[in-house]
């Protein structure tokens, strides 16, 4: 089979497994070990049967393996079996990776080899320019979630399972989880089995079963903010006050950082209409491109200036700088600087 030579993302991966169309060799590698862990776990259970697995699944580990008794595990034919899969865990700990070329050269069909190289790309190039050269493994690099991609992953994990979920639940659940993708997707889970098959994660069943407020979260606060409702938005720093665990001033004032950040941007927009806000912002949601737009209407140029010098004025008095305020008392003058000055 041939493959690509480029990197695959995790999807179009996932998709060919569960075609049951397998590369003969898979490299893992990454800061991200969810993802690493969750391909490996697919590829042997895509590939062979719980009775199969007894024979043909075949595990080693780079801290204490020799790296010619997997080449030999490899060169074996299956038991009874269409595959047998072979699988070199902890590669980043292994010695002499590179053996593994010798095997690139000639795969077998019937072999699924699978890499996981935890913490980074893997050092081993002979290797890699082998699979490159003869076209025959899939490359995959598991990068650590950004903040920015929170969403996107959230709103595409509950789409691929057959579900929906609304922007303000989205909201929620990156400000409850951020970037820790495990913690992640274990939530999502627990809401995906709540709300069934072709169901929709609403606010009220965060709210029920994962104890986030729908009222009172970082998203109502960004809207109380950009709508200037002052009364709504001094409530909600009353409520985080109440529940600090929860509601980290850190986290809220880089919610309201990235928002004036991007109104800033927008409000610079030659061409203000959705399209030309959608351009400037480089986003495909014209959902998004109208909450900029409304919000223009209270925050010129002028003023969003001067809220990011605001917000930065926070973080370093947050820090000890020139203050001996708590975080809360610091958020609520924020808030009021943001509304009156």
């Amino acid at each position: 089979m041939a493959v690509k030579k480029e990197a695959q993302s995790y999807l179009q991966i996932v998709n060919s497994i569960k075609r049951g169309v397998f590369a003969p060799i898979y490299v893992l590698m990454g800061e991200e070990t969810f993802y690493i862990d969750q391909l490996q776990k697919m590829i042997e259970e895509s590939a062979l049967s719980e009775d199969e697995r007894d024979f043909n699944l075949t595990v080693f580990y780079g801290t204490d393996c020799d790296m010619h008794d997997v080449v030999n595990t490899c060169r074996r034919y299956p038991a009874m079996s269409r595959y047998q899969v072979v699988v070199l865990k902890e590669a980043q700990n292994a010695s002499n990776l590179d053996l593994l070329k010798h095997y690139a050269q000639k795969p077998l069909a019937s072999t699924i080899l699978v890499v996981c190289n935890k913490g980074g790309s893997i050092k081993a190039p002979e290797l890699m320019s082998v699979l490159s050269a003869n076209d025959c493994g899939v490359v995959f690099e598991s990068k650590k979630l950004q903040e920015a991609d929170v969403a996107s992953v959230i709103r595409g994990y509950v789409k691929q399972h057959g579900c929906s979920i609304d922007e303000k639940s989205v909201a929620m659940m990156k400000d409850f989880v951020g970037t820790d993708v495990s913690r992640l997707i274990g939530e999502l889970d627990k809401l995906l089995l709540l709300v069934g098959n072709g169901g929709s994660i609403v606010p009220e069943t965060i709210e029920r079963n994962i104890g986030i407020s729908k009222d009172f979260n970082n998203f109502e606060l960004e809207v109380a903010v950009r709508t200037r409702n002052a009364v709504k938005a001094f409530q909600i720093v009353d409520y985080f006050e109440r529940n600090p665990k929860r509601n980290p001033t850190v986290l809220t004032v880089s919610v309201l950082f990235s928002f004036f950040s991007n109104l800033l941007l927008a409000s610079t927009a030659r061409d203000k209409s959705e399209r030309g806000v959608m351009a400037q912002l480089e986003t495909k949601s014209a959902y998004r491109a109208r909450i900029f737009i409304d919000a223009m209407r209270n925050y010129n140029t002028a003023s969003c200036v001067r809220i990011i010098g605001y917000l930065r004025e926070f973080d370093a008095k947050s820090k000890g700088i020139n203050s001996r305020q708590n975080e809360y008392e610091l958020l609520r003058e924020l808030i009021y600087k943001i509304f009156y000055m």
